[in-house]
């Protein structure tokens, strides 16, 4: 008989609680390294009290008070959500700012990849025809001429990758004129010119719509073309004559694209024209403890060798505000942050919700019993190095560094805002299994767990399991997710969501009412 060898982690030594690592759980009676005796069965991720807890007081895990206790735990039970209160969200005044102790960190020079080089200095990692659409009336109708696109024309332009359609759900019976309409407006806006598009931005319009082309893209936004009209194909325009009509009207539209596209090369480019959106989905226990580590530790190498970086979704973020704001490279960018948190707040609010809200069965069954304690697992994906800028949703990246892009937690909402601030790289990390990917931008999963990596073996980029197995360190496992976006970003290898061709829809952030 096989004895089990008992796996706990434990984040800080004041932690009162630990994680059990074991796949499929540990029993009760098991006894731990310490001499503890589990008193209940714990599942993988779970929490397992390493000492008595008294009833209203902290469980505290990354050295943080995730819950008080709704009774008495004994030491060597299971610390499940049941048994936590939320505590209060942290007040945004009189939070430390620019406080944290100067990063010091070696530059990392000599790391480049081979990407598309655009007219405005952007760089490209694929090379994409993107069709706009204006509304949401004109995409099954973009999705008949992107199939003819790819079987008809495609194979004449060899250099290009791909044919997307930048379909949404905006611009008819929306109150375009509210303040919060900017919001998709520039969301759109900016999309339609991420470096992975070469600068070409060709528009579908139904021609009734609310968000009617010239106020999606007027005059001078696409910087490199203010004397051109822009590129739009009106499917109630008088010319088009039945359906056939609008199909090889956007057909016709697309060729002077594809011939620029495709004299598009790749040429050797630093490191540094990397721009990496991070994001977790599906989250467990697991995620602050591999994948999120590992891709905090590729952050900081991505910061030092010069590149732009993201880390997004607000209600996960909200309970580590003051490592934000203490990290923030100047007293202006900590207010920025504070800025975002307030009005999320306010945006919760008048749902009648907060950020309790934000927790999934998924992430609970994971072993995640609140927000606070997804916060502070979720946090450690933006590294160690200064916040050097804040982007509200939407809006679009303008320096390099390390940036908070101010977004819902949702994985869709998130992916399309952080494709709007301009990233031309993505990495998800997940530990209940998201089989996420976009289509504009290859995305780099993360797994957690070694068993998701082995039972998703064909999804999974990367196992940053090897880290609770004891097999590789979180050093080890960042360095090779880093090489793995230079090969990603040079085209030289596809990422397991580009195999499959794993597309999820965009989906804007719209606050704004509804008419």
């Amino acid at each position: 008989m096989t004895t089990i060898q008992p796996i706990t982690v434990r984040m800080h030594e004041a932690d009162n609680v630990a994680i059990v690592a074991n796949a499929g759980g540990l029993a009760k009676g098991v006894v731990l390294d310490s001499g503890l005796v589990l008193i209940d069965a714990i599942p993988q991720g779970h929490k397992v009290s390493l000492v008595p807890i008294l009833k209203g007081t902290d469980v505290r895990r990354y050295n943080v008070t995730i819950g008080l206790a709704l009774q008495d735990i004994p030491a060597g039970a299971w610390v499940s959500e049941r048994l936590l209160s939320l505590p209060s969200a942290r007040d945004l005044h009189d939070l430390p700012k620019a406080t944290a102790t100067a990063w010091k960190a070696e530059p990392l020079n000599g790391y480049t990849f081979e990407g598309y080089r655009n007219a405005d200095g952007s760089v490209g990692t694929r090379n994409i025809l993107a069709i706009t659409t204006t509304v949401q009336c004109v995409a099954g109708v973009v999705d008949v001429a992107v199939q003819r696109i790819k079987s008809e024309l495609l194979p004449k332009y060899p250099q290009v990758d791909d044919v997307v359609g930048l379909e949404h759900s905006y611009g008819c019976g929306v109150a375009i004129d509210a303040p919060d309409a900017i919001i998709p407006i520039r969301t759109l806006r900016n999309i339609s010119m991420n470096p992975n598009f070469g600068g070409e931005v060709m528009v579908v319009s139904l021609g009734c719509e609310k968000l009617q082309p010239a106020r999606l893209l007027p005059a001078g936004s696409i910087a490199l073309k203010k004397d051109e009209e822009l590129d739009v194909v009106c499917l109630q325009a008088n010319k088009h004559v039945g359906f056939m009509s609008m199909i090889d009207s956007v057909l016709a539209s697309a060729v002077p694209h594809l011939e620029r596209l495709n004299a598009r090369r790749r040429t050797s480019v630093p490191a540094s024209e990397l721009v990496v959106g991070v994001q977790c989905g599906g989250s467990d226990a697991f995620s602050g403890v591999t994948a999120n580590p590992a891709v905090g530790f590729c952050t900081d190498l991505l910061v030092r060798a010069g590149a732009t970086v993201m880390f997004s979704e607000t209600t996960e973020v909200r309970d580590a505000i003051a490592q934000m704001t203490a990290r923030a490279s100047t007293v202006e960018v900590a207010d920025a942050m504070v800025r975002e948190m307030a009005w999320y707040d306010a945006y919760l609010a008048r749902g009648q919700a907060d950020r309790s809200a934000n927790t999934t069965p998924g992430n609970k069954a994971g072993g995640l019993s609140n927000i606070v304690e997804k916060a502070m697992g979720s946090i450690i994906k933006s590294g160690t190095a200064p916040i050097s800028g804040v982007l509200s949703p939407g809006e679009k990246l303008q320096h390099k560094g390390l940036h908070y892009a101010a977004t819902p937690a949702s994985d869709f909402i998130c992916g399309t805002l952080q494709l709007a601030a301009g990233m031309n790289l993505h990495v998800f990390t997940t530990g209940r299994g998201t089989p996420y990917g976009l289509a504009e931008v290859p995305v780099i999963k993360v797994a957690t767990r070694s068993e998701l990596a082995q039972r998703w073996h064909d999804l999974m980029d990367v196992n940053a399991g090897s880290i609770a197995d004891g097999v590789k360190r979180i050093e080890d496992v960042g360095w090779e997710l880093f090489h793995l976006m230079l090969e990603v970003a040079s085209g030289r290898k596809k990422t397991w969501a580009e195999h499959w061709k794993l597309h999820n829809a965009l989906v804007l952030f719209n606050p704004a009412p509804i008419t």
